[in-house]
This record gives structure tokens, sequence and C-alpha cells, in this order.
């Protein structure tokens, strides 16, 4: 790293699948970002940003929300705008939940899902939930700002079992190896 290294300043988390059948339930898919302080960066998180919330200052924020992923392209789409993030904030993590209702789901039930981080027109990271296909919900991607201030972007989907409420309280822990 350099001098001119900006870091990751404003990303875009995408998130797409395919509806369900005619005459089955449809399957509701959710991006979620928490954000951690700096005096507790693996704590609780200070917000969380989902489908009927944006953060406080407006720098987190849904562009696009689809309940049965029937949009053309990518149906969910979130915008991190962390270059605008006080400096109170060390840490973002980004997850994707299922809704629960009317039955519990998990990846592999959900139809051709697809995931793209992308900071401008460069795609940082892709997925298909290939790993994950037994969890109801993942943590997609972590944003850590370092002592000088740039945010560095780590890549990863973990999965997670439980319910949308447990995981986004639980979502920003420290894993264990």
């Amino acid at each position: 790293m350099n001098g001119l290294n900006k870091g990751i300043r404003k990303v875009e988390i995408a998130l797409r699948w395919d509806p369900n059948p005619a005459g089955q339930p449809p399957a509701d898919l959710d991006i979620v970002a928490a954000t951690y302080p700096a005096s507790d960066p693996y704590g609780d998180p200070a917000y969380v940003v989902h489908f009927d919330s944006r953060s406080p200052d407006g720098t987190i924020y849904l562009n696009r929300d689809s309940r049965d992923g029937k949009g053309f392209g990518y149906d969910e789409v979130m915008t991190l705008e962390l270059d605008r993030l006080a400096p109170r904030y060390a840490r973002v993590v980004v997850g994707v939940v299922i809704q629960q209702r009317p039955a519990e789901r998990t990846f592999v039930s959900v139809i051709n899902p697809g995931l793209r981080i992308r900071e401008d027109h460069t795609v940082l990271a892709e997925d298909d939930f290939g790993g994950v296909l037994g969890a109801t919900a993942a943590t997609v991607a972590e944003f850590v700002r370092d002592g000088s201030g740039v945010w560095d972007f780590h890549p990863g989907v973990h999965g997670f079992d439980g319910d949308p409420t447990t995981f986004t309280r639980t979502m920003g822990a420290a894993r264990r190896s």
C-alpha cells in the first residue's frame, strides 16, 4: 500500500435470484448491513440497515428491494458510501437473510441466487451461495477502516443457521477458526 491508496470508497452490493414457480410461495432475500464503532468493532452493531431503514447519516441505503425475485437483473441493491461514514465507525459487515415465512428456507431452496460486490465498474467479488446451501443467512462482505482512515474489503461468504433477528445481532461477531 502506498500513500496514494484511497482504499474502498463507495460500494454496491447486488443480489439476484429467480422467482419460484407458480403456486409456490415466493423466496424473499434481503441485504443487511451492520455498522460497528471503533471503540468495539466486534461487539454490538451501532445500527443495522435493512429493507425498511437506512443509516442515520444516509451513507448506507437500499436502492432496490424485491420480495419475490421478479425483477430484471439484480433484485436487491444496497449502496455503502464508506468514504462519507463518520470516523467513529471502523467496521461494516454485510449479510444476506432469507425471510423465513411461511416456512423455513435455506439457500438450496432459492433458485439461481447470485451476489455481486463492486466499486464503480470494478467487480470485487461474485458468489452463488454454493458454499452455504444449508444456511438461512450469510455474511458476504466485511469492510474495515485502518488507522489512517482507509477502508479495506475482506471478501467471503459465511453461512448462518437461525432466525433473521439473531443473525443481525451476531453477524459481526469474530469468527472462530
